[in-house]
Order: structure tokens, then C-alpha cells, then sequence
């Protein structure tokens, strides 16, 4: 296995996969579509595969990043082809491959133009998502981190609803500008080491006012994707125009782009700059969690509803991140993974009924109990982990997130503690509405019931949440030597940036 280059196969089989749909699928438009769905579900379970060795196989004792593969690029630069991961980045690479076959059969059905398209545009998606995660030089993780916007951009605007190219534009204005400004932190880091390997600037030291800027500029490309408050609003448009699948992984990954960005360059390569912009972001994660929540109560569109709750989960993720100790860290990451497949779940939810009834208006539902009680118990399920009830995914990450944050800051904490009672108004009250109210609409007295593809696509998720919630120490394991580490190195350079600045003084 160590000679095997496992992760340029993951990253890169569902693009060989795409390309060979585009090439080799022809035929009538039926097959076409028939064998597009079925070739793109078997590459992404074999990219699902690799990624569950790179899982096996992963080493938890060590801090290091691990199957690294490294190949010269642009030599006369300093830039190489250097993937790698480690405890951080390694189950991103695991939700977004698993993810991407959940998507292609929530899209079996649902997408009945351009499915060929539809499809090569999914693999290719995934190939840019985890080889962002594993990329471990600048160049490399801007490509991919840009290239993202293409496939996204076209899953919105071609197979979305009717405000589709407002939505589409919307989504790549705000990314794409954001990510101008961290092209120009990445090109002041090239100046100044002269290398974009990752690894090697982390162990540089920045002067403060130089890390400064150059965290200013990161801010404002991961704070859109994240998204944080108030650079948020392209969030609800993208989502209630996207398809099914496009809200989910645009739920389940690409929100958690921004947070890894802070993860994996604000606080390791820049801690005097997160230290200081650190009230900062714990003023807009109160905000984003608070305001976003009431915002969520009063929408009367379920996909909206489920968009701006994203904001205020994220919301508890930043101020895990900033808090900068090992059980907010993890908290972070934790609540990172399960707000991936439990939103992403919820939006499948909403998916279900909207090809049925073909609304999401919430008032256009009720009493869904009677005619659908297997879709009654799963949106359950996935309700209660978005709540955070214990025994779900929820409640682990949010949990560690508060007692971290009670660390930095007892009022911080108690502030954002009162989102997790606003999550639980707001998800009861969809549900309450949804799926219990009197049944008084003609056409949901015939409605059916979750069918066995839709069952199949549920299922790996409820386990997941059930997993996580029960038995998290298989998940915080793997990432506690990197997250050690990660908190260890930035409280030793803010620790020697005091001693720094006490010797100046003197």
C-alpha cells in the first residue's frame, strides 16, 4: 500500500469516470440517460472504496500527514503536485465520496433533462472537493478550491428552479471575489518563502502586521464559503434553486470548505492575526447563530428554513475553531461531519416530498404521518440530530463546542448555547407542521411512501448519526494527535510572540 498512490486515485477516478461517460455513453436518448446514472453511481462507489482504505489504513497515533504522494510541477516556481492528509482533512475526503452516490440516486428520477451532463458535471464536482481536502500546496488547494465553482455553478443554474441564473450568479460572485483577495495573501506567502508547499509555511513565521493583512484576505474568501454572517445571504437563493443533490453537497461539503480553510491555514500559519481578529469572529458566530435562528422561524419555505440553520450550525463551528483548544477543535470538526450528512439529509427529505407534490411550501403539507410513516420516522431521526439530542451526531459536537468555548469565554458560551433552544423551535415546528397536522389536502391522501431506492439513500445516513452519537471516539480518535498538535503549535507562537513583544518593552 505504500507504494500505491491511493490518494491521486481517489481524487482523480471520478474525473477519469466523467470523462469516460462523456466519451464512450451514446446512443438513444433513453440508454444515454440509463447508462450516464448507472455509470456515474459505480465510479463514486469505487472513489467511496478508496477512500474507506485511506480510512483503514490511517496511522491515529501520529500528527503527520500520511499517503503523501509529491510530484514536481512547475520546478523553476517551487510548485508541486503534494497531496497528503491527516487527522483533519482525512473524513472530509470520506463525506464528500460519500456523499456523491447518495446524490446521483436522489437525482434518478429528479433530473430528467441533460442527465448525461447532469452526471459528468457530479464526478467532476467530486474530484475538485476531495482534492482540496488533500492538497498540501497552495497552488494545488486554489485550483481545486476554485474549480469547485464551475460544476456547482452548472448544477444551479442549468438544472435549478426557476430563479436559477440569478441564484447561479449570485453563488459565484460572492465566492469568486472573496477568493481574489486569498489569492493575493497565497502570492505575499510565495514572496516572502518562496515555496506554496503547505507544510513548510506553517513552520514559517510571519511578522504581525504582515499576518494581518494576509489573514484579512483569507477571512474573506473562507467567511463566504463558510458562510458566516453577514456574507451569507446567497446561501437561502442557492439552495432553494439548486436541486435536491445540489443542496446537498452543497450543505453537505462545500460549506465546510471555509472552516477547513481556518483550520488548515488562519490558525497554524497566522496565530498572532487569529488571536487578535478572535472577538471578532465570536461577535458574527453569536449573530449568525441568534439572528439566523429567528430568521429560520419565520420562513414559510422549508429548503430556506434548513439554509439559514445551516448558518447558525456553522455559526457553533466558528467559534469551536477560534476557541483554540482540543475539545472545542474537535467539537468543531465533529459538528462539521455530522451537519454534513444531517443537513444534507434534511434537504434529501424535503426532496422527497417536493418530487411528489413538486412544493416546498411548509403550509402546503400536514398530517404526512398517515400516508407516509416511514418518511414520518426518518425526517425524525434527522430532526432530532439537528437539534442535538443525545445519542445523535448533534449533540457530540455541540457539546464538546460549549465546553471548549466555556474555556475561552463563559458569555460566548452561554450566547451561542441559546441557539441550540432556537434550533429546537424551529425544527419542531417544521416537523409539527409537516408531518402532524391535520391532513386536509386532496391530493396528499394518495401520496406514497419512502420506495427502496429513496430507503437505500437514507439508510448509510441514519447510521451515521447513530454512529457518530453513540460511539464518537471512532471518530475523534483519528483527528486527536492532529488537533494536539494543531492547538500545541499555536499556543507556543502566541506564547513566543508575547515573549517578543515583553522583551521589547523592557
Amino acid at each position: 500500500m505504500d507504494d500505491f498512490p491511493l490518494l491521486s486515485v481517489t481524487i482523480f477516478t471520478p474525473l477519469a469516470g466523467g470523462l469516460a461517460i462523456f466519451l464512450f455513453v451514446r446512443g438513444p436518448e433513453e440508454q444515454v440517460a440509463r447508462n450516464a446514472k448507472w455509470g456515474a453511481l459505480w465510479v463514486s462507489l469505487f472513489t467511496f472504496g478508496f477512500s474507506l482504505l485511506i480510512w483503514l489504513n490511517f496511522k491515529n497515533e501520529t500528527a503527520a500527514f500520511q499517503f503523501v504522494e509529491r510530484r514536481d510541477w512547475m520546478p523553476s516556481f517551487n510548485i508541486a503536485y503534494h497531496v497528503g492528509v491527516d487527522g483533519i482533512s482525512m473524513f472530509f475526503v470520506l463525506l464528500s465520496t460519500l456523499l456523491t452516490p447518495i446524490c446521483i440516486l436522489a437525482s434518478w428520477d429528479a433530473i430528467k433533462t441533460r442527465v448525461k451532463e447532469f452526471m459528468i458535471a457530479f464526478l467532476v464536482l467530486e474530484t475538485m472537493m476531495v482534492g482540496m481536502f488533500c492538497a498540501l500546496d497552495f497552488i494545488v488547494f486554489y485550483i481545486f478550491f476554485e474549480a469547485v465553482l464551475i460544476p456547482m455553478f452548472l448544477i444551479i443554474g442549468v438544472w435549478g428552479g426557476n430563479r436559477r441564473v440569478y441564484a447561479a450568479f449570485k453563488f459565484f460572485l460572492y465566492t469568486l471575489l472573496g477568493s481574489v483577495l486569498m489569492l493575493l495573501a497565497v502570492i505575499a506567502m510565495y514572496v516572502q518563502t518562496g515555496t506554496t508547499d503547505i507544510p513548510t509555511i506553517m513552520q514559517h513565521s510571519f511578522g504581525r502586521d504582515m499576518q494581518l493583512w494576509m489573514w484579512l484576505a483569507l477571512f474573506a474568501s473562507f467567511a463566504v464559503k463558510v458562510p458566516m454572517w453577514p456574507v451569507h445571504t446567497w446561501l437561502p437563493d442557492a439552495h432553494v434553486e439548486a436541486p435536491t443533490a445540489g443542496s446537498v453537497i452543497l450543505a453537505g461539503v462545500l460549506l465546510k470548505m471555509g472552516a477547513y480553510g481556518f483550520l488548515r491555514f488562519s490558525l497554524p500559519m497566522l496565530p498572532e492575526a487569529s488571536a487578535f481578529f478572535t472577538p471578532m469572529i465570536y461577535t458574527l458566530s453569536i449573530v449568525a447563530v441568534i439572528y439566523t435562528s429567528l430568521v429560520a422561524l419565520a420562513q414559510e419555505d422549508m429548503k430556506k428554513l434548513i439554509a439559514y440553520s445551516s448558518v447558525a450550525h456553522m455559526g457553533f463551528v466558528t467559534v469551536g475553531i477560534f476557541a483554540a483548544n482540543q475539545q472545542a477543535v474537535e467539537g468543531a470538526l465533529l459538528q462539521m461531519l455530522s451537519h454534513g450528512f444531517v443537513s444534507g439529509a434534511l434537504f434529501l427529505c424535503v426532496g422527497v416530498v417536493y418530487d411528489r407534490i413538486h412544493s416546498r411550501e411548509i403550509a402546503r403539507y400536514g398530517g404526512l404521518v398517515e400516508r407516509m410513516p416511514r418518511y414520518a420516522l426518518v425526517f425524525m431521526v434527522f430532526m432530532l440530530a439537528s437539534v442535538g439530542l443525545p445519542g445523535t451526531s448533534g449533540f457530540v459536537g455541540e457539546f464538546l463546542i460549549l465546553v471548549g468555548a466555556f474555556q475561552a469565554s463563559t458569555w460566548v458560551a452561554t450566547l451561542i448555547a441559546s441557539g441550540m433552544v432556537l434550533g429546537a423551535a424551529y425544527m419542531l415546528y417544521l416537523y409539527r407542521r409537516v408531518v402532524f397536522e391535520k391532513m386536509t389536502k386532496e391530493d396528499l391522501k394518495s401520496i406514497l411512501d419512502l420506495n427502496p431506492r429513496e430507503i437505500v439513500q437514507f439508510a448509510p445516513l441514519i447510521l451515521l448519526v447513530f454512529w457518530m452519537g453513540i460511539y464518537p471516539s471512532s471518530f475523534i480518535e483519528p483527528m486527536s494527535a492532529s488537533v494536539a498538535n494543531l492547538v500545541e503549535n499555536y499556543n507556543t507562537a502566541l506564547a513566543a510572540a508575547d515573549g517578543v513583544r515583553a522583551m521589547a518593552v523592557r
